[in-house]
């Protein structure tokens, strides 16, 4: 998503896997899921697809434009991992091959045309693909021979190729020809992506300060921010960023209009630290909101909270970090954005916010603004 694609401390992941929910979830569970402008989509502990929400671009990939309220299966494949983009969702199945459906304007599923899909559509034929981000109009992915792969509207550099030479990419392009490629994450229009020697690139627009270099102009190529080495994961909102560290520390940085950089109101050019912290574990963030599990497994969000997706009972804006709830059985795959959901320790999967298009799968079009359960 216009965020996404948050990873996790090694030791965290290994840590919660091991634990035991508290009260056993709705059967059968959920493994992981993505939350798009007006859609959700998750994959189920036996790996089978399920999606729900807004459908007018076929969003929902069951071979319609035809929204639903509660979750809907998609086909009988087996998936891996998926992100979901404002109107259009992709995933990787177990066999290692990546699959986009929904909106295509810009070209961003990848599959050779402009061409809307209401079904999944394969991109290439390669079965290495090892994780996908979808933002708006752009979409990017890693392989596991580490090359960093992205396609969709460049206009402002956002594939991290030159946009005179190339505009929209409807395929996959390269992005240069580095091998060690770990992640990477898109936003409105630009992105970011960590190597393997723990540092952090980022490439596109950057009018906010959102590629962290400590100016406002852009770059068509990756760019490294600092010379930190010890980057973790990071995330991409609509023009802002947020990165955790080995050390457990939170930065945020880029656009702060709604306090989504979790430090005052002032927007920042380079990574700027969120309070003083060192439990902090994984980070998500789309359009002006972000949420963040700790080391506790306790849950956090910040920023736009106008339709509720800060999940604290209210609809007030936040600058800071403040705690949904008092539960600590949360896992790292917390998705936010417009609305936001989350998977606790069990398999049990939770939304909320925005529900005007039936996003949080509960059958309403009831906003929520605390974690409702979800039945897959």
């Amino acid at each position: 998503m216009i965020r996404r694609a948050a990873l996790f401390l090694t030791a965290v992941l290994a840590a919660i896997g091991a634990m035991t929910s508290p009260a056993a979830a709705a059967p059968p569970a959920a493994s992981t899921v993505a939350a798009g402008y007006a859609h959700t989509c998750a994959v189920r502990a036996d790996a089978s697809l399920w999606c729900w929400g807004a459908n007018a671009s076929g969003q929902l990939g069951i071979g319609s434009t035809t929204s639903s309220t509660t979750p809907v299966r998609v086909g009988t494949a087996s998936w891996s991992s998926l992100d979901a983009g404002t109107s259009y969702t992709c995933g990787i199945r177990t066999d290692g091959t990546l699959w986009c459906w929904g909106s295509n304007t810009r070209g961003q599923l990848g599959i050779g045309s402009t061409a809307r899909s209401t079904s999944p559509a394969q991109v290439g034929t390669a079965t290495s693909w090892a994780n996908v981000s979808a933002g708006d109009a752009h979409t990017c992915a890693t392989r596991t021979d580490g090359t960093l792969w992205c396609w969709g509207f460049n206009r402002l550099g956002q594939l991290g190729a030159d946009p005179s030479a190339i505009y929209t990419a409807t395929t996959p392009v390269q992005v240069g020809t580095a091998t060690d490629w770990a992640s990477v994450t898109a936003g409105f229009a630009h992105s970011c992506g960590l190597r393997t020697t723990g540092t952090l690139w980022c490439w596109g627009d950057n009018g906010d300060g959102q590629l962290g270099l400590g100016r406002l102009t852009p770059s068509i190529s990756p760019a490294q921010v600092g010379t930190a080495t010890d980057w973790t994961g990071v995330t991409a909102g609509y023009a802002f960023n947020c990165g955790v560290r080995a050390d457990g520390s939170l930065w945020c940085w880029g656009d702060n209009g709604y306090g989504q950089l979790g430090a005052g109101t002032t927007f920042q050019t380079a990574p700027a630290r969120v309070g003083t912290g060192t439990t902090w574990a994984a980070v998500d963030a789309s359009f002006n909101t972000v949420c963040s599990t700790r080391t506790d497994q306790s849950l956090w969000c910040w920023g736009n909270n106008a339709t509720g997706q800060l999940g604290d009972g209210t609809t007030n804006h936040r600058t800071a970090p403040a705690q949904v709830g008092s539960v600590t059985s949360w896992t790292g795959d917390v998705r936010t954005g417009y609305h936001s959901c989350g998977v606790r320790t069990g398999g049990g999967l939770w939304c909320w916010g925005g529900n005007a298009n039936g996003q949080l799968g509960d059958g309403t079009y009831t906003q929520r603004t605390a974690p409702l359960q979800v039945t897959l």
